[in-house]
C-alpha cells in the first residue's frame, strides 16, 4: 500500500496548473493578492520588523536575488522565506483554516516565492505551488487533530507549515515524487512552533511561521541536491503523525486527495486579530447598529466561545483585560471587542490608537468570555460566538455561526481591494498599487513572478 508520505509527494510533484478547477485557481489568486498586502504593511509597520532585519544583515543574508515585499533590498532565498513568513503573520491579518485551526498562505507562499525566484518561474507554477502547499499543510493539520495539537502547545501553522513550504518549493524547483519525500524526511526535523508567546506577548509566533517557510525551502533545496531524509515522515513510528498528536487519524491526511480542495475552505479575515474573535466582533457591530449602542451605553458585555478559542482569547481574563503590547491585544478578546465597540470596525493602525487608551481600557474590564454549547456545535467547521450586550435601556443578543471572510460568507472582490488599499496606501502610491493589484489579479499571464512582485518596491505615497 502506498503511504502517505509518498501519496503526498507524488500528489505535489504532479500537481499541475492545467488540471486545476478554475475556482481553485481563482481563489489561489485572491488569497496570494490578499497576503502580499499584509507583507508589504508589515515590513513598514509591524515592530518586531526592524530586529528581524538586523538579524538577516548580520548573519550576511541581506544580500542576494529574492524579494522581501516592501523593501528594496534583495535578500538570500532562506532570508527572504523567512522575513516574508514572519510579516505575513506579524499583523495576524492573514487567511486562516477553521478546520485546520491554521493559516496557510504565511509559511507557504513565502516559501513559494522565494523558490520561484530561484527558478525564474511563472505565474502559473507558483500558482499550483501555493496549492500544492495549501493542500498539505491543511490535511496534515486535520489528520493531528487541531485541538489535541494545541493542547500540546504546538502552533499547527509552522508545524504543518513546514512541509506545506517544502512541498511549494520542491514543486518550483522541478523536483520528482521521490525528492518531494525526502524533503519531507529532512523537514521532519524541522517542525516546530510553540504557543508559549502567550504568557507574555513575544513575538516568536510570527518567527516560527517564517521559519517553517524558510526550513521548508531548505529542506527542498537539500533534497534536490541529493540529501536523503527518511521516507515515512508521516506515517513513520517516530513520524509526525505519531510524535506530535497520537490520537492523530492519518485518513485525513489522504481523504480525498485531488478532488476535494481544502484550498477552497481557506477564509480571509477582515480584522487583524485572532480568528477566534472574528464573530464575536461581527456580532458586535451589527448589534451596535441595530441598537445604536454607544460605548458609554454598555454596563458589560459576555461572548460565547467554542472551548479551544476560549482558551487562546479569553484566559487568563486578568491579562486580557489588561493587555500591555499588540501581541496581547490580537490574542485578548475583551480588548477587540473594546476597540470595535469604539471603531465600529478594527485596523492595524488601531492597535496604536487603543492599546493604551484608557477609556478603551476601561470597557476592556467591562467584557468577559464564556463557554457557549452553540458555538461549540458549530466547531470546528466554523468559529462561531456568541452576544450577549447589557446596557441600561436592556440587553441584546446575537449569535454569529459563520464569520465575515469564511467561504460561506466571503469577502467580495471590493473588500479586499479596500483591506489591500488600506494595507499599502501609505508605502505605495495609487499608480503602483493599481499595476500591483492588476498583475497579482492575473498572475497566470506572468512569465516571471519575479517582475510582479518587483512593484511591491516602495513608491512615493
Amino acid at each position: 500500500m502506498t503511504t502517505i508520505t509518498r501519496q503526498l509527494a507524488e500528489f505535489a510533484a504532479d500537481l499541475e496548473y492545467d488540471t486545476l478547477p478554475d475556482d481553485v485557481i481563482t481563489r489561489t489568486k485572491m488569497l496570494i493578492f490578499d497576503v502580499t498586502g499584509v507583507i508589504v504593511r508589515a515590513r513598514n509597520d509591524a515592530e518586531s520588523t526592524p530586529s528581524l532585519i538586523s538579524a538577516m544583515e548580520r548573519l550576511g543574508l541581506a544580500a542576494g536575488d529574492c524579494s522581501v515585499l516592501g523593501d528594496k533590498q534583495a535578500y538570500a532565498p532562506s532570508a527572504a522565506a523567512m522575513v516574508n513568513g514572519t510579516l505575513a503573520h506579524s499583523l495576524d491579518f492573514d487567511d486562516t483554516h477553521a478546520a485546520g485551526s491554521l493559516h496557510s498562505s504565511a509559511p507557504i507562499v513565502p516559501a513559494a516565492l522565494a523558490a520561484a525566484e530561484m527558478a525564474g518561474a511563472s505565474g502559473k507554477d507558483l500558482i499550483a505551488a501555493c496549492v500544492a502547499g495549501y493542500e498539505i499543510q491543511i490535511r496534515l493539520a486535520l489528520a493531528l487533530d487541531p485541538t489535541d495539537h494545541y493542547a500540546r502547545g504546538f502552533h499547527p501553522t509552522a508545524t504543518c507549515g513546514v512541509f506545506g513550504a517544502a512541498a511549494a518549493a520542491g514543486r518550483l524547483l522541478g523536483m520528482d515524487a521521490d525528492g518531494i519525500q525526502s524533503a519531507f524526511g529532512i523537514a521532519l526535523s524541522q517542525a516546530a512552533g510553540s504557543m508559549q508567546f502567550l504568557a507574555d506577548g513575544s513575538w516568536t509566533k510570527r518567527s516560527h511561521v517564517g521559519q517553517a517557510a524558510s526550513n521548508g525551502l531548505i529542506c527542498a533545496t537539500m533534497a534536490a541536491e541529493g540529501f536523503k531524509g527518511p521516507d515515512a515522515a508521516f506515517e513513520g513510528q517516530w513520524g509526525f503523525l505519531q510524535g506530535y498528536a497520537p490520537n492523530s487519524d492519518e485518513a485525513k491526511a489522504t481523504d480525498r486527495l485531488g478532488s476535494h480542495w481544502e484550498t477552497l475552505r481557506l477564509a480571509v479575515k477582515p480584522y487583524p486579530s485572532c480568528r477566534y474573535s472574528h464573530a464575536a466582533m461581527d456580532g458586535l457591530v451589527a448589534l451596535s447598529e441595530v441598537h445604536d449602542i454607544k460605548p458609554d451605553d454598555v454596563e458589560a458585555i459576555e461572548i460565547g466561545l467554542p472551548e479551544m478559542g476560549r482558551k487562546i482569547i479569553g484566559e487568563p481574563l486578568e491579562a486580557k483585560i489588561n493587555p500591555e503590547c499588540i501581541v496581547d491585544g490580537q490574542f485578548s478578546m475583551p480588548f477587540c471587542a473594546a476597540v470595535v465597540m469604539r471603531e465600529g470596525q478594527m485596523g492595524w493602525d488601531d492597535y496604536a490608537k487603543h492599546i493604551s487608551d484608557d477609556e478603551t481600557l476601561a470597557l476592556c474590564r467591562k467584557i468577559k468570555t464564556v463557554p457557549d454549547d452553540q458555538a461549540e456545535a458549530a466547531f470546528p467547521a466554523n468559529m462561531s460566538g456568541s452576544v450577549k450586550i447589557k446596557t441600561s435601556s436592556g440587553e441584546f443578543e446575537t449569535f454569529v455561526e459563520v464569520p465575515k471572510g469564511e467561504p460561506d460568507n466571503f469577502m467580495s472582490a471590493t473588500e479586499f481591494r479596500a483591506k489591500f488599499d488600506g494595507l499599502c496606501a501609505p508605502y505605495l502610491d495609487d499608480a503602483r498599487r493599481d499595476r500591483l493589484a492588476d498583475a497579482l489579479l492575473s498572475l497566470e499571464t506572468a512569465n516571471n513572478v519575479g517582475d510582479v512582485f518587483a512593484l511591491c518596491q516602495p513608491g512615493n505615497a
